[in-house]
């Protein structure tokens, strides 16, 4: 049987410590959160693994590392209202209700987000809603968030999402496809949002969030 709590340990002293995440709390999260029962049975014994792990054909838990250091440039305080986009089967919100004080989960695959209801309950996730609806529009009906964190990657500047930030709110994605995607942290401030490159990160890229092809005559 599989020692999943050594397992966790071994990604945050391995995969997490040695990226420079110095944010006891974001460890802490980490080191409580059960990683494996967010992933599909067939697939747990990827759990731990340096990589992005696949939830279905379309969705996939970002990799410790990238997912670790996106928060800490999130500066998620305890009393955060904050929107995590494209929550998957739940393991993201997991964490960020343990670092925040409240959290809405959001998710279009309606199956995905019963699911992640379902398993964040088992795990007596608390201060979080699932709700269902096309990511790219975000969750109107809870803005103003002060962080907004993407699990996956974006192609451009989430202008919908920007603009349900409060002033002084934060907005973490890993923007562009691919290798060359780079880790961005965007501020709003007076009514502007401005981008923070971090560092070179790829992920899964999110669905709505390809480029619009250009017209070329």
């Amino acid at each position: 049987m599989a020692d999943y709590a050594q397992a966790r340990r071994t990604m945050v002293d391995r995969q997490v410590r040695t990226a420079d995440v110095t944010d006891l709390r974001i460890l802490g999260a980490m080191l409580e959160v059960p990683r494996e029962a967010y992933v599909p049975t067939p697939r747990r014994a990827m759990a731990y693994l340096d990589v992005d792990v696949p939830v279905d054909s379309t969705r996939a838990l970002l990799k410790p590392m990238v997912f670790a250091k996106l928060l800490q440039a999130a500066a998620i305080g305890e009393s955060d209202h904050v929107l995590d986009v494209g929550c998957a089967s739940g393991y993201s919100a997991a964490v960020l209700a343990r670092l925040s004080g409240s959290v809405i989960a959001l998710e279009e695959d309606i199956a995905l987000a019963r699911a992640a209801g379902e398993t964040l309950a088992q795990t007596g996730a608390r201060n979080l809603s699932v709700v269902s609806g096309p990511l790219t529009a975000g969750w109107p009906k809870g803005a103003p968030y002060d962080v907004i964190v993407l699990e996956g990657a974006t192609e451009t500047a989430p202008a919908a999402l920007l603009s349900q930030l409060k002033e002084g709110g934060r907005l973490v994605a890993v923007v562009g496809s691919g290798p060359l995607g780079k880790a961005t942290v965007f501020s709003m401030t007076g009514g502007h949002a401005t981008a923070q490159t971090l560092f070179d990160a790829a992920a899964p890229l999110l669905p709505g969030f390809a480029k619009t092809p250009a017209f070329v005559f």
